[in-house]
């Protein structure tokens, strides 16, 4: 098959290697590059790489999803595949996939760091073909899920999870932290791997349920909190907004209650 890629920074450059390496022809194009990379041979624009291109890859910022798709969609051949990659809103997939056209327009959502997993790295896909093109990148070694519904159901996915990946990274980051400011940095970490090793579900449960029913007294500790690594020295972003966030409960649940 004959693949374009667009964007080729490290992640481009590994999915790249994987697939001249799995016998596909690969072309690719970035502003920024000049030199061809492992195989990967040049093109002098982004439309001129995707239009023989069976699939076209989309891995540039999220900025430039709507200029490559301007550029590359229109002369793409009917049937072919247009994976964007970037990490653009869900309303932005959709958008882009309700003007693709005959172009089979795939939202994928990467779940984890590419430079530390390569090819390995989870991915997320829907659309129209997913199943399709999942087929394709499994062959390389990518473990992929398909998703029910059209372009931005995989990105939906995707932030969602953020909300939880990219906020428990921030709280843990500012929880050893202050322990180490503290002097108690064996010991919060040991909290923390205790907590995140137990019964999901059932943490899951007992957040939701005692942090409603205790929003009240816990948005006071939380702004004790945010004094002490005040004192500490310690950025305390996390620790206010969880403040901030209980007393908003507690608000809710008095309004509610009355």
């Amino acid at each position: 098959m004959k693949y374009a890629i667009i964007g080729l920074g490290e992640v481009g450059q590994t999915y790249g290697t994987a697939l001249v390496d799995a016998g596909n022809e690969v072309i690719g194009f970035d502003p920024f590059i000049t030199d061809a990379v492992a195989g990967i041979a040049l093109a002098p624009s982004a439309a001129d790489a995707a239009k023989d291109a069976d699939t076209v890859l989309v891995l540039t910022g999220s900025g430039a999803a709507q200029a490559v798709a301007d550029e590359c969609l229109p002369v793409m051949a009917a049937g072919s595949f247009y994976a964007d990659f970037t990490s653009s809103s869900p309303e932005m997939m959709q958008k882009l996939g309700a003007v693709a056209g005959a172009v089979r327009f795939i939202d994928v959502a990467i779940l984890g760091p590419v430079i530390a997993q390569g090819v390995r790295t989870p991915l997320m896909v829907s659309g129209d073909g997913a199943q399709t093109f999942a087929a394709q990148f499994e062959a390389i070694g990518a473990p992929i899920t398909v998703v029910e519904g059209g372009p931005g159901s995989a990105m939906a996915h995707k932030l969602i999870r953020s909300v939880f990946m990219k906020g428990l990274a921030s709280v843990v980051i500012e929880a050893v932290s202050a322990g180490s400011a503290a002097g108690l940095d064996s010991w919060i970490r040991g909290e923390i791997a205790q907590t995140l090793a137990g019964d999901g579900q059932a943490t899951i449960d007992r957040f939701i349920a005692g942090t409603a029913k205790h929003a009240v007294r816990r948005a006071v500790e939380m702004r004790s909190t945010a004094s002490y690594l005040s004192d500490l020295g310690v950025p305390h972003e996390m620790t206010t907004a969880s403040a901030c966030a209980m007393e908003r409960m507690s608000t809710r649940n008095t309004s509610t209650d009355g």
